[in-house]
């Protein structure tokens, strides 16, 4: 099978939550071990920072990589979803995984992945493990899939692991209270492994707290520890936190096993992390007159603080192209949405995509006004029409939102 084949069979034969949801959830690790043994363990090779999180782990695994990379490191980086391409997954130095290794890895094990039902992210976390280790990375950032405990991920033995933050998401599968998720997240610390914590609450600092003395794990609140932020090219104000996080693994990787970063890698990765590791939808600016701005934020948590900084953005209309996925809690993001804004509806080209005609209407309960249009490329198209130079256009609600929009082609 050439690419195309290969990665249309990834995604259309084999449970993959991205495009299932609750379906392809899997209860437990075996299937994992299984095909890690199959694979001859080559996890067991690499030198991990294993992150989680419910927001923030994307662009913290991206920022650790790109502070690596400025140190000279050979380093791996796994993180999902993606939005474009399937290799952008798995990238070794902000370069993708190249297409004949995909393929040669399905080929090689698809009747393992066939007679052993192996879910998508399951082969996901096999090709990159494998891959990493025969390129002998120095290190690989490690960004969890879904939860932490239970994730496919969690067969690694790291150096550091890392928890951004907790929040209401996935409730389907982690649990309905912040604590009882924090408990799943909790899940990768690991025996004497330093563990780095961005954010907590009264909630979630207990669950680390005891997880973390229950592996004699050391453990680090980066929030109480950090107290000078440096600046980086991702402008989201959520990246505050994240930049704890990430300046904090940092400090305790250069106690470890030989890793040197300078202070002056460390300031260089966070102001080249596009550049270093081609990370796209994060408070992303798409255009100018008027300032186009998307984001992957699809939470109560994390739209709060993205809709938070559109109010300190200057503009005469603000314009903001909407969807979301049919799993979502519309009545705890939608009140978070400002009135006085032109709404887009769309659905995303995914089955899990929302139907505009529910979004809409859901929406007008919060007096949240706007058209429907048929693709998120029609929506997008339409407030770019209708914006004047002086006017701002959000686009979000989901990542698949953000994928379908012209990324690549604004990139400067």
């Amino acid at each position: 099978m050439n690419y195309q084949e290969t990665t249309n069979w990834m995604f259309n034969q084999l449970p993959m939550y991205q495009l299932q949801g609750a379906s392809a959830y899997k209860e437990d690790l075996t299937n994992i071990k299984l095909l890690a043994s199959h694979l001859d363990n080559p996890e067991n090779q690499l030198k991990c920072i294993h992150v989680a999180g419910t927001n923030g782990k994307g662009s913290t695994s991206h920022m650790l990589a790109s502070i690596l990379q400025e140190a000279g490191y050979k380093v791996g980086l796994y993180t999902s979803p993606h939005l474009k391409d399937f290799r952008e997954r798995i990238k070794i130095n902000g370069k993708e995984i190249s297409e004949d290794f995909v393929c040669e890895f399905i080929s090689k094990h698809k009747s393992f992945f066939e007679s052993n039902d192996m879910s998508f992210f399951e082969m996901s976390v096999g090709l990159a493990f494998d891959y990493f280790a025969t390129e002998k990375v120095a290190i690989a950032i490690i960004e969890v899939g879904l939860g932490g405990r239970l994730d496919a991920t969690n067969i690694i033995t790291p150096l550091i692991s890392v928890i951004t933050n907790i929040d209401l998401d996935h409730i389907q599968f982690l649990g309905t209270t912040p604590a009882t998720i924090a408990s799943e997240k909790a899940g990768i610390i690991k025996p004497n492994t330093p563990v780095v914590i961005g954010e907590y609450t009264p909630e979630t600092q207990p669950v680390f707290l005891a997880k973390a003395k229950e592996n004699s794990a050391p453990i680090y609140f980066a929030s109480d520890l950090i107290t000078e932020v440096y600046p980086s090219d991702l402008l989201g104000d959520y990246q505050q936190h994240n930049k704890k996080t990430v300046q904090q693994t940092i400090h305790i990787l250069n106690t470890l096993n030989n890793f040197k970063v300078t202070n002056k890698n460390l300031k260089a990765g966070l102001l080249n992390v596009t550049a270093n590791t081609g990370l796209q939808g994060r408070w992303q600016q798409l255009g100018a007159d008027p300032k186009i701005i998307c984001d992957t934020a699809h939470n109560k948590h994390g739209l709060a603080i993205v809709m938070n900084q559109i109010k300190k953005e200057t503009f005469d209309n603000l314009h903001i192209v909407l969807g979301v996925v049919n799993d979502k809690d519309l009545d705890s993001i939608l009140p978070l949405f400002p009135k006085q804004a032109h709404y887009y509806f769309c659905s995303p080209n995914s089955s899990r995509g929302l139907a505009t005609s529910i979004l809409q209407e859901n929406a007008k309960k919060y007096d949240l006004i706007g058209k429907t249009y048929d693709s998120v490329s029609e929506a997008f198209s339409a407030a770019k029409e209708k914006a004047t130079k002086n006017d701002f256009i959000y686009a979000g609600g989901s990542t698949f939102v953000v994928a379908e929009l012209p990324l690549s082609d604004e990139k400067k």
